[in-house]
């Protein structure tokens, strides 16, 4: 018996034990893949639950013919309001939950000409409303009716225009001078009064005819004569009761723009012109100075077009 088991082979069995370990990270792949498509879900199924009865209804409408809308359109193609891109009916305005009030069946359109000639319009009333008030004026004051031949009322494109002139025995002005006759003065100081029934500014000018002055042009010329009587009358209008700050251009042009071109020195081209400017000449004043800035500025020394040139720094 001891021979028999002496005999027999010995078996050893040798166990390898395994930690558990991660056992490889194929399964967080898996995992993240699964969490990302409930993610999508669950957001999918928010925005269904948020959208209106009207919007599921366009949707469905887009899915169910894809091809067809996109190709050939829905009734309405080109409907900007449509919340399909490629056409169909906007159902947010049919049923659903849309609150009352909050979309507007018609469009508002504003039709920009029609808005600036209206407002042409309106401005141009308020000239003529002035102008027929100027003249209601003169021939009510016993001083200006004798005036009135030199007193010319007019509207221009830039707006209504009153211009006092000399006459051969009635000048505006002593001779040689910016001192204003006192019927001169009457006569601004009544205008002064009624330019500000008008939101609008002035622009004065003087005018002289072409006499020249003994000491040329390049003494005290007929240049300063002409801006300094526009000045002069600039005060008088003031002195009136006109608020100062409606003055937006007061220049001297001197015989450069003669009222009778054909006589240079006939005594009606000696005048002061007020123009009572309207938006759009106080928008050209106004704006002039505004430089315009080019990176090409091609033609500029060749007199083609007159804009500032902007040079760069020396490198």
């Amino acid at each position: 018996m001891a021979d028999d088991l002496s005999q027999r082979p010995i078996v050893i069995k040798r166990i390898k034990k395994v930690a558990g370990g991660h056992h490889g990270g194929a399964w967080k792949i898996a995992y993240a893949d699964f969490v990302t498509a409930m993610m999508a879900f669950f957001l999918l199924m928010w925005l269904l639950g948020s959208a209106s009865q009207g919007d599921l209804e366009g949707i469905s409408e887009y899915f169910r013919t894809p091809l067809k809308v996109a190709f050939l359109g829905g009734e309405n193609v080109g409907d900007a309001s449509s919340i399909v891109k490629g056409g169909g009916t906007d159902m947010t305005r049919s049923t659903g939950q849309v609150k009352k009030g909050e979309t507007s069946a018609d469009k508002a359109f504003i039709d920009i000409d029609a808005a600036e000639k209206e407002r042409e319009r309106i401005e141009m009333m308020r000239f003529n409303i002035l102008k027929d008030k100027i003249e209601q004026a003169i021939e009510a004051n016993p001083l200006l009716i004798k005036f009135k031949t030199q007193l010319l009322l007019d509207i221009t494109t830039d707006g209504l225009r009153i211009q006092i002139v000399d006459e051969k025995n009635r000048p505006m002005f002593s001779s040689g001078s910016a001192e204003l006759q006192p019927y001169t003065k009457a006569i601004l100081r009544e205008i002064g009064k009624m330019l500000n029934d008008v939101p609008n500014k002035i622009s004065l000018s003087g005018h002289t005819d072409a006499t020249p002055f003994p000491s040329g042009d390049k003494g005290y010329s007929n240049w300063e004569l002409s801006a300094d009587r526009a000045n002069a009358s600039r005060r008088e209008l003031i002195v009136g009761g006109m608020n100062a700050d409606k003055v937006l251009r007061v220049v001297g042009l001197s015989s450069a723009v003669l009222f009778d071109r054909e006589d240079p020195f006939n005594p009606i081209n000696r005048r002061i012109s007020i123009i009572v400017m309207n938006e759009k000449a106080e928008n050209a004043i106004t704006h002039e100075n505004e430089e315009v800035k080019i990176t090409n500025p091609i033609g500029i020394n060749k007199g083609l077009i007159n804009l500032p040139i902007i040079q760069r720094p020396a490198e």
